[in-house]
């Protein structure tokens, strides 16, 4: 049986460095959605949470909006 989830059961691998981003930031989690939205990612502050503590799944476009907003690679962003 396939599982979609990380060996310690959350639904992405992202959520802890895109927290550690946001907070070297010193940006809030609505902050973060309001940037988001300026590269033209709907998402607002409850899906930053649910990313941020490994309860929601993190499309590639989200991934690569991430990365612009953080000024990071999808590397940095993925590991």
């Amino acid at each position: 049986m396939f599982i979609n989830k990380t060996a310690e059961g959350l639904n992405n691998v992202c959520g802890k460095n895109i927290s550690k981003f946001r907070i070297e930031l010193k940006i809030s989690q609505r902050e973060l959605a309001d940037r988001m939205q300026l590269v033209g990612i709907d998402i607002d502050k409850n899906a930053i949470q649910r990313i941020e503590c490994g309860k929601r799944f993190v499309t590639d476009i989200e991934i690569i909006a991430f990365a612009k907003v953080f000024d990071k690679t999808f590397e940095e962003i993925l590991c």
